[in-house]
């Protein structure tokens, strides 16, 4: 399963490494990719994974996520 989040407040290529650790350290996150600009993830996780849960991956480094679309 992917989901497409948006993330508002990074600022650098740090940034997005930061955000990508994140979402991987989520259990059941296969694989997430972070884009600075548009500020875009794109995660490959298992049907099990909330999507609270990568919001809450990405708050809790400082920065806001909300579903795309």
């Amino acid at each position: 399963m992917t989901t497409t989040l948006t993330i508002e407040g990074m600022s650098c290529q740090n940034c997005v490494r930061h955000a990508r650790e994140a979402l991987l350290g989520v259990e059941g996150v296969m694989e997430a990719s972070v884009t600075l600009e548009p500020g875009i993830a794109e995660v490959t996780h298992e049907e099990t994974v909330a999507l609270e849960s990568l919001i809450a991956a990405i708050e809790d480094e400082g920065y806001t996520a909300q579903p795309l679309g």
